[in-house]
């Protein structure tokens, strides 16, 4: 029930008392108190039925997305943009006015500047936050309508919606040719050649290996501890040991011995980017990228005969499915894959007659 006192100053004091729960709130009308006393009764009563409460009267999405980013503190460059983005273009929006229509208006909207890859993260990211609104502050929207809008979005024709996965990989002859550029070079003050030999040895992300500290290696078990290592879905406290194969090994053993502490490489991703993409260009490679590195360590993992478990330990990968995006095995590796079993007179064989 609820209650109205009229305080010495003229203002209007609700107070709410139902079912266990009590609110109270001070207006300057007494009409004013007598609507906020009434929004708040069927709040209370949507939650004793569904257990959530009915998004609360002039709610915007904006008010969600600041509520989200506060107590979420999502990390990464491009998700805060994607969110501060859609604050922008929706957060004007009361949430409880979200629908396919409106959403249909935006991905309209957004399909002029940016591609359909950029647009399916959009919304995949805007459901993010309708979940977060049901599900952790128990408001009652419907985080399926964003889910909904995507599917819309990829019936759309000549849309592409996911992408083109990358199947570069970096050749020998390109490699002699960047540590040719690199080698004896003082230009360059990055240790580039080694930055790349331990990219290929260890299939690691170029900012996993410049944020790698000297004191998070382990001679004995020559193993590195990588923190807070890449996940879709916790990154932050993510910390991953991985073993560091000879070749990778043959790069941290010298520094160890002359140093106890710091970065392992003494070096910034994005200089390391910048260089990588600067050499390639002059020598006329094309289409190279520091990241095709791991592509191509993921590759020669498995054609070394390591199995599908032991690759995603040292790549961080959680499912086949993201795993085989970095496994690019041609059909010049299978044969030759035979042939050495074949050799071998491996029992393997057997499974394959």
């Amino acid at each position: 029930m609820a209650t109205f006192t009229q305080l010495p100053s003229g203002k209007w004091r609700a107070q709410v008392r139902l079912k266990g729960n009590y609110k109270a709130a001070t207006f300057p009308l007494k009409r004013d108190a007598q609507a906020w006393a009434t929004q708040v009764e069927a709040q209370v009563g949507s939650m004793q039925i569904t257990g959530y409460q009915q998004i609360p009267q002039g709610y915007t999405l904006g008010k969600l997305i600041e509520t989200y980013l506060e107590e979420t503190n999502p990390e990464g460059r491009s998700k805060i943009f994607t969110v501060a983005m859609l604050k922008e273009k929706l957060g004007h929006q009361q949430l409880k006015n979200i629908n396919q229509i409106i959403l249909r208006d935006f991905v309209n909207d957004r399909l002029k500047t940016a591609g359909g890859v950029t647009v399916a993260g959009d919304l995949s990211a805007l459901g993010t936050i309708l979940k977060y609104g049901r599900h952790v502050l128990k408001i009652d929207v419907n985080p399926e309508v964003a889910k909904t809008a995507r599917a819309d979005l990829g019936a759309r024709p000549n849309l592409d919606t996911r992408g083109q996965e990358r199947e570069r990989t970096v050749t020998d002859t390109e490699l002699e040719k960047l540590y040719a550029e690199w080698k004896d070079n003082e230009l360059i003050k990055l240790p580039m050649i080694e930055l790349t030999k331990f990219a290929l040895a260890t299939s690691m992300r170029q900012a996993e290996i410049c944020n790698l500290m000297v004191e998070d290696i382990n001679p004995k078990e020559k193993t590195v501890l990588i923190r807070d290592r890449k996940d879709p879905r916790r990154k932050k406290g993510n910390h991953q040991t991985v073993p560091l194969l000879p070749d990778a090994w043959a790069i941290v053993e010298p520094i160890l011995a002359k140093r106890t502490e710091g970065k392992l490489f003494n070096a910034y991703e994005r200089s390391v980017s910048s260089r990588f993409t600067r050499s390639c260009t002059k020598l006329k490679i094309k289409d190279l990228h520091f990241h095709d590195l791991r592509h191509t360590a993921i590759t020669n993992l498995f054609n070394d005969g390591l199995k599908i478990q032991e690759v995603a330990l040292l790549s961080g990968h959680k499912t086949w499915e993201l795993l085989r995006r970095y496994t690019h095995v041609k059909p010049a590796d299978i044969h030759k894959s035979f042939e050495e079993l074949k050799r071998s007179g491996s029992t393997e064989l057997d499974g394959l007659k």
